[in-house]
């Protein structure tokens, strides 16, 4: 069947229909990985949009239960220049094109990614239409396109009761703000004993459960449009509560204390973005899914240092607060692109929460 791609500048590609044949409306954007995109398509930050493949071929290895990194996929689109019609690997348990329209989500192949992304890259991320409709009314559909807006997406991905994974270690509560299994699995591979909340937690019930630490998670869409959120991780700041935040949770904090986030033209998507460690100058390759940061000179000097810069366009990629016991990155140490050199940071969050409890056994 055919199908045809409208972007928000009006241009319009025309290719093969793959998934649902649904109409999708969403936010366009790019992902230069070559692999994971079964990671990609269950990963929550990317609800409300469309994903363009850079890696001319997907779908080559299948699908499988382990990859997911959520309960399921959260991206409204995929569009790929080719689509591989079978998985080649011992682990595939189907294909691609099969995943997506069991899940309901559309696509299209055998469009030029190459020019689509360089289109997104020269005018900025926008918003588009995947349509199976032979003669769509350009102008209707360019009115819808650019009326969609991505709304409630922290919201519609956090989960919705508290969830425990047992360990012997320190105890973790990590807020739900459309967090990747990865990201437990990395805290539990080390020993830690998780209790995963809902994004909608008040600060006070997470206060009064005893927990060693608090991790805010990865998640999707304008981090300013989670004005509640923002007044609950302002009072675990204000707690002196030992807290490590990724990517969403990162700017949530940030925004927290007084900082300010703004939308970057195409965003960073993909597993090969170089990051610099300010106090060790050592670069780590990383993986990011984001579309918007922290303002550099937004930041308050009393209160937190940046602690990692984006080497390809020295955007803020982490912060050190003052007191000790915050630290935040935009990137995702639980992903493996390096493949493990930002694990470091789990570790580090671990040790400090087991020197918190050393330190209460003493007392």
């Amino acid at each position: 069947m055919k199908a045809t791609l409208i972007l928000e500048n009006g241009a319009v590609f025309h290719g093969e229909s793959m998934g649902d044949t649904a109409e999708a409306v969403c936010e366009m954007v790019f992902n230069t990985s070559m692999a994971g995109y079964q990671e990609i398509l269950t990963d929550p930050s990317y609800a409300g949009q469309g994903i363009v493949m850079t890696y001319p071929l997907i779908g080559n290895y299948g699908v499988n239960r382990e990859d997911a990194e959520s309960r399921q996929p959260w991206a409204s689109a995929m569009i790929v220049r080719r689509l591989s019609s079978r998985g080649s690997n011992f682990r595939c348990e189907g294909t691609l094109d099969g995943y997506l329209k069991a899940h309901h989500i559309t696509g299209i192949h055998s469009v030029d990614t190459r020019a689509i992304t360089r289109m997104l890259r020269d005018q900025g991320t926008m918003n588009g239409m995947i349509t199976t409709e032979e003669s769509p009314n350009l102008a209707e559909a360019l009115r819808r396109i650019r009326a969609y807006r991505v709304l409630n997406t922290v919201e519609r991905t956090t989960r919705r009761h508290i969830q425990v994974y047992p360990g012997a270690g320190p105890r973790v509560a990590l807020l739900d703000l459309g967090v990747k299994e990865n990201m437990i699995r990395s805290l539990t591979d080390r020993g830690c004993s998780v209790t995963v909340f809902p994004a909608c937690t008040p600060a006070e019930d997470i206060m009064e459960g005893g927990f060693d630490g608090v991790m805010l998670s990865n998640g999707p869409g304008d981090p300013a449009d989670n004005p509640e959120i923002i007044g609950e991780i302002r009072k675990l700041y204000d707690a002196n509560v030992l807290v490590f935040a990724v990517c969403l949770g990162h700017q949530l904090m940030a925004l927290a204390t007084g900082a300010v986030t703004e939308k970057l033209k195409y965003g960073h998507r993909g597993g090969n973005h170089p990051v610099r460690d300010v106090s060790t100058g050592r670069v780590y390759i990383t993986s990011q899914n984001h579309g918007y940061v922290v303002r550099a000179d937004s930041v308050d000097p009393d209160i937190a240092e940046i602690s990692h810069i984006n080497v390809n366009d020295g955007t803020v990629e982490g912060l050190k607060y003052k007191n000790g016991r915050v630290l935040t990155v935009q990137f995702h140490p639980e992903a493996s692109p390096g493949p493990k050199d930002t694990g470091y940071l789990f570790d580090a969050f671990v040790a400090k929460m087991k020197e918190g409890r050393d330190c209460a056994k003493e007392s």
